[in-house]
């Protein structure tokens, strides 16, 4: 793998970012009428918007990717075992015991009122704790393409566990919910699911592998290092950025109108994420795992899948339920804090060899 050298784009992210946020707020609550029109724009809950601005942001980290190391990438077992146990093992156990201690628990006074779920009343801090569960048993999004690519990770094995998490997600999403949420015949958004998968990942990686395999037979390597990546390497940046302001455009009104209730959410929520990531960054680091495997390893279990957790939460309880706005939630802490434990990476670098 070879140094990245961090763009101006990548050196001041996280300024980018907070500005991103505040002004995808600030729209959402003064023109609600905007995020009503960009929620239309969907299909089986997968944001056409969304999908586009994700679409641009893995391209260019696909591109970059040397596809023949993938191959050697899937051979590797130890990280690819370590995101599967954290992931299918522990992560959605953990969620659980968290959400229980701080919804269930410590908080359960604060989050007051009870809504209609099927009919039955439900004291919404139990539905609050269910959008929780929801995204805990919802690993690894597309996104962490980027996270390992910022942390300068092994791109070709950050691919290889995404693909392997996706598809076992097809497998043990339906049954992990019905068991720690209790519901019998718990739907499960197939077409979401699969919709993702193929918008997240499959196009990104047919046009960026055809893309890539075109430039260096027609203009080399030397051009697609020195010229074609030097132009494209803003675009994901951007990508990422415009989704950010799309996505608290969608969620700006809730944020403001119950501001309280997204902290006490996004604490057990955080709380979960730097634990998970902990357990697998600390367990990469006992199986001698090299940084650049360690660190998407780490960032794969810490992430979720939220557009699954939100169509699935929508589809259980409701569009207005406190487990929509759990799942909410999630989205709108996964970009910071996945930021906060990049950054964590990049310095703990010499923790493991090269």
């Amino acid at each position: 793998m070879s140094e990245r050298a961090l763009s101006r784009f990548e050196k001041y992210l996280t300024l980018w970012v907070l500005l991103a946020i505040i002004a995808g707020t600030l729209v959402g609550w003064l023109f609600p009428g905007l995020s009503v029109l960009l929620n239309r724009l969907s299909y089986a809950e997968v944001s056409i918007p969304i999908a586009i601005c994700l679409f641009l942001m893995m391209f260019p980290i696909m591109v970059k990717i040397d596809f023949s190391s993938v191959k050697d990438a899937a051979r590797n077992a130890k990280p690819v075992g370590l995101t599967l146990v954290v992931n299918w093992l522990i992560k959605p156990f953990t969620m659980y015991a968290i959400a229980y201690f701080f919804l269930g628990y410590l908080f359960k006074d604060l989050i007051g009122g009870t809504e209609i779920i099927r009919g039955g009343e439900v004291a919404t801090y139990r539905a609050s704790m269910s959008g929780a569960i929801l995204l805990g048993i919802a690993p690894c999004t597309a996104m962490v393409l980027m996270w390992g690519y910022l942390a300068r990770g092994n791109d070709a094995l950050t691919l290889v566990m995404v693909a392997v998490n996706s598809l076992l997600m097809l497998v043990l999403y339906a049954p992990l919910g019905g068991f720690l949420l209790s519901v019998n015949k718990m739907p499960i958004p197939w077409v979401t699911i699969l919709l993702s998968v193929l918008i997240y990942v499959g196009l990104p990686l047919i046009s960026g592998y055809y893309t890539r395999k075109k430039i260096l037979q027609k203009k080399g390597l030397d051009y697609f290092n020195a010229v074609f990546l030097h132009r494209l390497t803003p675009v994901a940046i951007i990508a990422l950025l415009t989704t950010l302001v799309v996505l608290f455009v969608l969620k700006g009104e809730i944020i403001i109108n119950k501001p309280f209730d997204i902290v006490l959410i996004a604490i057990p929520l955080f709380v979960q994420t730097v634990f998970i990531f902990t357990i697998a960054y600390l367990a990469a680091r006992f199986l001698r795992l090299r940084y650049v495997d360690a660190a998407p390893a780490a960032m794969i279990g810490a992430s979720n899948h939220f557009e699954v957790a939100i169509a699935t939460a929508v589809m259980l309880f409701g569009l207005n339920s406190g487990a929509a706005v759990a799942t909410v939630v999630g989205v709108l802490i996964e970009v910071p804090v996945m930021l906060m434990l990049v950054r964590f990476c990049l310095r703990t670098e010499g923790w493991f060899s090269k």
